[in-house]
């Protein structure tokens, strides 16, 4: 079984690649090998790896930049998952996808499920369903994950910014007025490696369900998210509590002294959801998953980079 990774640099393709490996043998690339703005780019590499399963793990991430480099977040987000979309189904191969929470406008009261409407508030959010809508039309076999708030050692993250401004702070200002669930890049690749497995069983068991190459299938779309939602001022507090407890992190900034402020207080380009929670409730009853709490995921983050602080 060949397995076509795009992302393989980011904080969930990273992890991914342990996770896909026992299902076959990972082709995993980066920007280098294949440029997400470039659509010729992305057919020539399908057609030549001609691989059973694509996993796109790449997107556009910067939120606020997106507002103003718009072309570039919509040919990432959108364009080349249709692109990749059409090339799986002319090959009859399953594509995986990530999305967001940003699909959703945040107003809900409760846990966002999946046939929630959808009215994203920023470019990023736009260009992301107007991938998960492309991805639909085209009409071939494809698991759509959307998930929120994604952390890891690997890459960029919420989770890295505080540590690095707690080391030059002692105060600090943090939105206590938008909540959603931290979600471990491990876990991502982890659910994403038991569904994967659990659909090709019920592929192999049930063919008239799932059709040959040349048919046409349902798209499915899950929420995956961790448990236990959380405000941004609280993950916060969190993050610095339990670095604090470590060594190897030397930091001026005390959990107390992190300060609760609504989201009116710090204004940024790009609007983000008050409520960024999703109700995972179908991805865990379809497979029989249950999604655990983020924090010992967060504690183990801490001890590697620790440790990698440390000369370990």
């Amino acid at each position: 079984m060949s397995i076509l990774l795009l992302g393989k640099d980011g904080q969930v393709g990273w992890q991914l690649q342990r996770s896909l490996a026992p299902h076959g043998e990972v082709n995993a690339c980066g920007r280098n090998q294949c440029d997400l703005a470039n659509p010729t780019q992305i057919r020539s590499l399908v057609r030549d790896q001609r691989p059973k399963i694509i996993v796109n793990a790449t997107a556009y991430t910067a939120v606020d930049k997106a507002e103003s480099d718009t072309d570039m977040a919509w040919r990432i987000n959108a364009e080349a998952p249709a692109v990749l979309a059409e090339e799986a189904a002319r090959l009859g191969a399953l594509l995986i996808h990530y999305s967001t929470d940003y699909v959703f406008d945040g107003t809900k009261r409760s846990a966002y499920v999946e046939t929630d409407p959808t009215s994203p508030q920023s470019v990023y959010g736009a260009s992301k369903l107007a991938g998960e809508e492309a991805i639909r039309a085209v009409g071939g076999k494809s698991l759509i994950f959307r998930t929120s708030w994604v952390f890891g050692a690997r890459g960029s993250n919420f989770v890295k910014t505080i540590l690095r401004l707690a080391r030059e702070q002692a105060t600090l200002n943090v939105v206590d007025d938008q909540v959603g669930s931290p979600t471990p890049a491990a876990l991502i690749a982890t659910v994403t490696g038991v569904v994967l497995a659990m659909h090709r069983h019920r592929a192999e068991a049930s063919p008239s369900v799932y059709g040959q190459p040349e048919k046409k299938t349902e798209n499915e779309i899950y929420h995956l998210a961790a448990a236990r939602p959380v405000s941004w001022c609280k993950f916060a507090r969190t993050i610095v509590e339990l670095a604090g407890q470590m060594p190897g992190f030397a930091l001026r900034l005390k959990p107390d002294a992190i300060r609760a402020i609504l989201t009116a207080e710090y204004p940024t380009p790009a609007r983000r959801p008050a409520n960024s929670r999703l109700d995972c409730t179908r991805l865990e009853t379809d497979f029989g998953l249950q999604m655990p709490d983020w924090q010992p995921y967060l504690e183990r983050m801490l001890q590697l980079l620790a440790l990698k602080q440390n000369g370990y």
